[in-house]
């Protein structure tokens, strides 16, 4: 015969064990409650504003060969003291290249929060987050006034629809644009032709403010 008191014995360690298992569900559960609150935060840009989906990107991210974007800050005769605004800036080349190149400061737009995140990346590895600063932002929702130099590297539609903030820019104020222009809208002060490595043809141009619009269908 079994006496309760063996019962109780067999059945000790499975009741312990449960107990166990509860008292440390109770813990984790605790821990993940209070890191929620305290230690866990969302990814942000520079200007530590959480990355969002905020519209779909206009174009796809094809990065400007390092030959362009040395010829486009050379074309725009970047200065020291220029202020840089790169619209759609990728992976952030153009104002990490000109925060090392010139000592100049940038802020590099982009809509596509990989892109943000990418950017990000580059300015820390190259050591020019004094310099330079990335933000999630919608470019036709931007003030441009105080920037130096524009750059873009976008369709010819959408830097048409640039045009009314661009109009807004400093006289002197230079724009520089790889491959596309302003749909002859605006007449680009120069434009020059470079060839990469890869022996493949690319077309830079540049605006000067204030910028010199035509009549068409006028």
């Amino acid at each position: 015969m079994i006496t309760h008191s063996k019962v109780r014995s067999d059945r000790s360690p499975i009741h312990l064990f449960i107990v166990n298992v509860m008292v440390l569900s109770v813990f984790l559960a605790m821990v993940v409650v209070s890191c929620g609150a305290q230690g866990v935060h969302p990814v942000v840009d520079s200007a530590n504003h959480e990355l969002k989906e905020i519209r779909t990107p206009d174009i796809l991210f094809v990065p400007t060969p390092q030959e362009v974007v040395d010829k486009m800050l050379e074309l725009a005769e970047v200065k020291k003291d220029d202020l840089i605004y790169d619209l759609g800036c990728g992976d952030g080349r153009i104002v990490v290249t000109a925060a090392k190149k010139y000592g100049c400061r940038g802020v590099g737009y982009d809509i596509d929060p990989e892109r943000v995140i990418e950017s990000m990346e580059n300015v820390k590895k190259n050591n020019v987050q004094k310099l330079v600063r990335i933000e999630q932002k919608d470019i036709y929702t931007l003030d441009l006034s105080k920037a130096n130099v524009i750059t873009l590297y976008l369709l010819a539609s959408l830097n048409v629809k640039l045009i009314p903030q661009l109009e807004k820019l400093k006289p002197g104020s230079r724009i520089v644009s790889h491959d596309f222009d302003m749909q002859g809208i605006v007449t680009p002060d120069k434009s020059i032709t470079v060839y990469t490595n890869n022996n493949n043809q690319h077309t830079i141009y540049l605006w000067i403010a204030p910028l010199k619009k035509n009549n068409l269908g006028k």
